[in-house]
């Protein structure tokens, strides 16, 4: 599955009718496609490097999901340089980072977001062991508790090559989407992610080519 995206904005939320909104509503259709044998909940949306769009991406796909009337949940695992708060103009003083560590519980930390449907679990105040909290068994049962109570559930994690996180996000969940900006990673900086990703058994999904001219 491979879809060329070129956008920088909410623009699902802004408009539903432009070409750009048809390709993230085609993107879900394709995930949702992908594994008829298999019910994907949970799905990672990465890239091999930063800057190459993953936020904009997973947070106009979430847009898509909560259109079609899915109870979604939106998780910033991205404890190092988390970004989905400013996208949806939402506080971050409590979320991932604070329910993990006990100091909040899901109640707190959820925010719904002017998009019907959607929530969204901010990652929370930086932490200094990211990887140790999304590694712990809060990670695990949160993951399991959310199942019962959303639809679809896309996470949001640092970029492969980077930090450990996304592969030990990727390997709890259903399956994974990895961004790639057109002409900006080289083919094997690409493929040496998602070797890393096939190394801890995680399902990749397919590849959205972003930043298309």
């Amino acid at each position: 599955m491979r879809r060329s995206i070129n956008n920088n904005s909410l623009i699902v939320s802004e408009n539903k009718k432009t070409p750009i909104s048809e390709e993230y509503r085609l993107l879900r259709t394709k995930i949702s496609f992908s594994s008829k044998d298999m019910d994907l909940k949970t799905i990672v949306v990465t890239s091999s490097q930063s800057g190459e769009g993953k936020s904009t991406t997973i947070s106009n796909l979430a847009i898509t999901y909560a259109q079609e009337g899915k109870r979604v949940l939106l998780i910033d695992a991205d404890l190092r340089n988390p970004s989905l708060h400013r996208i949806f103009s939402q506080l971050n003083h409590q979320g991932l980072s604070t329910l993990l560590t006990g100091q909040t519980n899901v109640k707190e930390s959820i925010q719904e977001t002017f998009i019907s449907q959607l929530s969204l679990l901010p990652s929370g105040p930086l932490s200094p062991n990211p990887s140790e909290l999304v590694n712990s068994l809060a990670m695990h049962k949160l993951l399991e508790q959310m199942k019962e109570q959303y639809e679809i559930i896309l996470i949001d994690t640092p970029s492969v090559l980077a930090v450990t996180d996304s592969l030990i996000v990727s390997a709890l969940c259903d399956g994974v989407i990895i961004v790639v900006a057109a002409g900006k990673v080289k083919k094997e900086k690409l493929k040496k992610a998602q070797e890393q990703l096939e190394h801890v058994n995680a399902k990749i999904l397919g590849i959205v080519i972003n930043r298309v001219n």
